[in-house]
């Protein structure tokens, strides 16, 4: 199947022969549905918090001195979210957000840039070509340069946001703020130059200290494309086609960080100063229920190991504060000993996006996972319609053992949750793969724990029009 020069092309990707075998018998099999047993709801899978309770988590997650890193995918370029603006400039098709950026055009964080381009805002067309391309270049560049919220001082780009949220719930006691934002190989340049910029502005903002890091998503994770026919895809010089594999892929980035908590946001999912005590509450709380689980998990263990433990109590535990409905003949401490992510969840208002259900597993337990509408079989569907909350990507992580090393994240995922999708490439179609999800397959085999977070925590930012929106403004 493979020729000499494609052995020396995966190679030199860290890709072995196997993998992308294995991955060509995926696209010809597919990847199985997941076994849906039901939606979790309040009260069957997601723990709601009184507010009292979600001040109480928090203070708890304070007065730890939890090591903790702020984790950011953000090496989505922002071409989707001007889309309809390329049309116009491109096209001449005007629809109505290009009417919504121009009649509004003063409430964009980015307005005062323009100003200064000396841009004719009575000609629509020169408007639209600023943002996007010659002039602010807005289309060619990643979500987290894009100044997303204005401020009396100066207004911030997205990135910059994550800056303050790091400051505000991300601190450990006294640590710098640890912020990991995955990048674009072709992007990163421009990170660095924009955190470089700024950062002494928000040292001296909230008296802290910082330790930013950058990644980009290892070759090694890409996947090979195939045409229609599940034959290995070529360019036109004869070279395979490999792809990369989606946010799944991250998981590799994760796996090399090394703390007791780390955050997971994603880019756009920011809002400004005056809107951010939700988002600093829950976060915190969630904190601190993952910390407070996990202790009480450790107990478990040591407990397992000195023969002095309460079955019956331990798996009470489990499947009341887990997530999971422990099968019989059950290795307890296999169960406990992995790690534990504690993901927000939002009430379902209509928005796309994973959501929380129950997952039945070959040997009769149960377990809570986030999975996507193309993860669920058609006469499955209908359950769809009664989950009543969806996933805001929300995480909080705890990813060491009861001996302090951290766990491989490698071997807690589930291979069969990929992703297929049609594609083309210089024009000729084909089929692409994505590895497991990140927040889906990737983490099938952690312990996981739901809770409601408020719909104010989340406003992400996928069109260019949803910076109007009031969590924006």
């Amino acid at each position: 199947m493979f020729t000499l020069s494609d052995l020396k092309q995966m190679e030199a990707k860290g890709i072995t022969p196997a993998k992308a075998e294995r991955q060509i018998d995926f696209f010809k099999s597919g990847f199985p549905f997941l076994p849906i047993d039901r939606a979790a709801v309040v009260g069957d899978g997601i723990v709601k918090l009184s507010k009292h309770e979600a001040e109480s988590y928090a203070q708890k997650y304070d007065a730890t001195s939890a090591d903790a890193i702020k984790f950011v995918p953000a090496s989505g370029a922002a071409t989707r979210m001007f889309k309809e603006l390329f049309e116009y400039v491109q096209e001449d098709k005007k629809s109505i957000a290009i009417d919504k950026v121009l009649e509004n055009i003063e409430k964009f964080a980015f307005y005062t840039d323009l100003v200064e381009l000396g841009v004719d805002f009575a000609d629509p067309k020169a408007v639209i070509s600023a943002i996007i391309l010659e002039g602010l270049w807005y289309g060619k560049q990643p979500k987290g340069l894009l100044k997303f919220h204005r401020y009396d001082q100066d207004n911030r780009a997205a990135l910059e946001e994550h800056l303050v949220e790091g400051a505000i719930y991300a601190a450990s006691k006294g640590k710098p703020i640890q912020i990991h934002f995955t990048v674009s190989p072709e992007h990163q340049a421009g990170f660095e130059a924009r955190v470089s910029e700024k950062l002494d502005f928000y040292k001296r903002k909230f008296g802290v200290d910082y330790l930013i890091s950058y990644s980009v998503q290892k070759a090694s994770t890409d996947t090979i494309a195939v045409n229609p026919d599940n034959t290995p895809f070529r360019s036109e010089d004869g070279a395979l086609l490999f792809r990369p594999a989606g946010h799944g892929a991250l998981l590799d980035n994760l796996n090399d960080l090394n703390a007791d908590v780390i955050f997971i946001k994603t880019i756009d999912n920011v809002v400004p100063d005056h809107l951010k005590e939700d988002t600093t509450l829950y976060k915190k709380a969630i904190a601190g229920i993952a910390l407070e689980l996990q202790g009480q998990i450790f107990q478990y263990i040591k407990q397992l190991e000195e023969g002095t433990a309460n079955l019956e109590e331990i798996v009470k535990f489990i499947e009341a504060h887990l997530g999971y409905k422990v099968p019989s003949q059950a290795d307890l401490r296999s169960v406990l000993n992995r790690p534990l992510r504690v993901c927000g969840m939002v009430r379902n208002e209509g928005e796309p996006g994973g959501g929380p259900f129950w997952v039945k597993g070959a040997d009769g337990s149960q377990s809570l996972q986030i999975a996507e509408s193309s993860q669920i079989s058609p006469e499955q569907k209908p359950m769809m319609q009664q989950a009543t909350h969806f996933n805001p990507v929300d995480l909080v992580c705890a990813v060491k053992d009861y001996k302090g090393n951290k766990f491989d994240l490698s071997l807690y995922t589930d291979p069969m949750t990929g992703f297929i999708s049609e594609k083309s490439a210089a024009g000729k179609p084909l089929k692409a793969q994505e590895l497991p999800g990140l927040w889906n397959g990737a983490m099938a085999n952690w312990n996981t724990v739901f809770v409601e977070v408020p719909i104010s925590t989340f406003a992400p930012v996928k069109t260019i029009v949803d910076l109007l929106r009031p969590q924006h403004q």
